[in-house]
């Protein structure tokens, strides 16, 4: 499952974050000037950053003012991976007028894991590791260890036929014939996660037709896959190997 963890970490996030204005504003100025920092921005990454500074297109999905004292603003931000919490702030000082930097930040959701569902902390772990071992119980490894297809939670999906299975196991693209259900909306270039009818997740992939062209044919390639996780030989084999 670590080869799915890549793309959880490039999904969506959200964040708290405390702003500090270097002078106060009105409410409604604040709240007027984030309201143009929603949707697409151009952003450069701060001088203390793991990557290159040049500048890029980043989506806000929503700024969400919760609380303001006049100095210190409370935001709820919702964002495109790679988003710069610290430079947002920054730059969201500029464009008032009085200058801004971040205080304090916490991430409360990557992707399909939230801080108030299914986030937990390493000392948690050790404590459900401690109880299984010494009581035997084991209920809260089972709370805290999730099925690797959580991951997948906010990907389309496709199901398989299980005659597929095999073969996608082995690398083959996945063909039209080999999918028994597809979820609506998906486009070409979509990533898409593969799934047994048993919701098992048998490898991510590109699509290569939309949901009404693999609807309308009969045969052609429909999903190139990038990252297999079941092993071979886990459904039964009903392809041939070339002589």
């Amino acid at each position: 499952m670590t080869r799915v963890i890549s793309l959880v970490a490039h999904s969506t996030k959200e964040y708290v974050c405390v702003m500090q204005l270097h002078s106060p504003v009105e409410r409604e100025r604040l709240e007027r000037v984030l309201g143009e920092f929603q949707g697409l921005i151009y952003q450069r990454p701060p001088l203390r950053s793991s990557v290159r500074r040049s500048l890029r297109k980043k989506r806000v999905n929503s700024i969400r003012l919760v609380e303001y004292n006049g100095r210190y603003a409370l935001l709820h931000v919702d964002c495109e991976a790679g988003t710069y919490m610290r430079k947002l702030c920054w730059d969201v000082g500029l464009v008032l007028g009085v200058g801004a930097h971040m205080r304090e930040l916490r991430r409360v959701r990557t992707g399909p894991f939230t801080e108030d569902k299914n986030l937990v902390t390493l000392q948690m772990l050790s404590e459900a590791l401690y109880r299984w071992r010494s009581e035997g119980n084991e209920d809260l490894l089972r709370k805290y260890i999730m099925p690797g297809e959580v991951m997948t939670c906010t990907m389309p999906k496709i199901a398989l036929r299980d005659t597929a299975v095999d073969s996608i196991a082995h690398g083959a693209t996945l063909a039209v014939p080999g999918i028994a259900k597809i979820q609506e909306g998906i486009k070409p270039g979509d990533t898409v996660a593969l799934m047994t009818l048993k919701g098992e997740l048998v490898a991510i992939g590109k699509a290569l037709m939309s949901t009404e062209e693999i609807l309308e044919r009969e045969k052609g390639e429909a999903v190139k896959p990038e990252r297999v996780i079941i092993k071979p030989g886990t459904y039964p084999r009903t392809w041939k190997k070339k002589a």
